[in-house]
């Protein structure tokens, strides 16, 4: 049984942020502590997944972010770092974590479009987007249309600059960033059926190398589907703010 923790990134104890680092280092490579130290340093929130022991297990990086379209004000739920300990994979304790990250958003922000700006350097990650919307983009069996387009073009340049392709609405680092593990890059048998992982792989072959598929969704209960309302009710949160 894991417990799920929402921590304003301030509070996160040192003893915390180290074993997020020796999580993380499990799983990617090409990792620098002082970075990614440096990159947590930079966002609002962490969701934090510990066994009954307080063994981290799991955690999340979020960061909120602001911007104008179209002199309209929008706000983004940008996720970063994101690992689960291979033990816990079948759980829904960071799906959970993050939906009631959302329905917090909702309730603090009711007149203004609300996004998830997703990264995906692996096809898991993105497969988060059917377990909770109804609509997202990129998906495989309908084209991305404008409006969404030129939101995911519009954050992704202002989050990411020159690494931020429009054309292929792949953020490319060429190496210089962490990537994963080649026991995470492998796709277990009988996944590479599933339509979601076919999509993201034909989207994203670099991901072996750390590019990252942008990703964009409503954030709304019109869009929660019914495996995300079911995730969030399953998942109990405990703040810490």
């Amino acid at each position: 049984m894991l417990k799920t923790s929402i921590i304003r990134q301030p509070l996160v104890k040192q003893t915390d942020r180290s074993a997020m680092y020796e999580l993380h280092s499990r799983y990617f490579c090409n990792i620098h502590k002082d970075i990614f130290l440096r990159d947590m340093s930079e966002k609002d929130w962490i969701i934090v997944l510990a066994d009954e022991e307080n063994h981290m297990r799991g955690f999340s990086t979020i960061k909120i972010m602001r911007t104008l379209f179209n002199d309209q004000r929008q706000l983004f739920l940008f996720s970063g770092d994101t690992i689960v300990h291979r033990d816990f994979w079948r759980t829904g304790a960071l799906a959970g974590g993050f939906g009631h990250m959302i329905l917090r958003l909702n309730r603090e922000h009711p007149d203004i479009p609300v996004y998830w700006f997703l990264i995906s350097k692996g096809y898991r990650t993105y497969r988060f987007l059917p377990v909770f919307f109804k609509e997202f983009y990129p998906v495989h069996h309908t084209a991305t249309p404008p409006h969404y387009q030129s939101l995911l073009n519009q954050i992704g340049q202002f989050k990411f600059k020159d690494h931020y392709d429009p054309a292929s609405g792949v953020i490319k680092f060429f190496g210089s960033k962490d990537h994963l593990s080649p026991e995470m890059c492998e796709i277990p048998a009988g996944r590479e059926r599933d339509a979601h992982v076919q999509f993201f792989l034909q989207k994203n072959p670099g991901y072996i190398y750390g590019d990252e598929l942008a990703c964009i969704a409503a954030i709304s209960p019109n869009n929660l589907n019914k495996a995300g309302h079911r995730t969030i009710d399953n998942t109990a949160v405990t703040w810490h703010e």
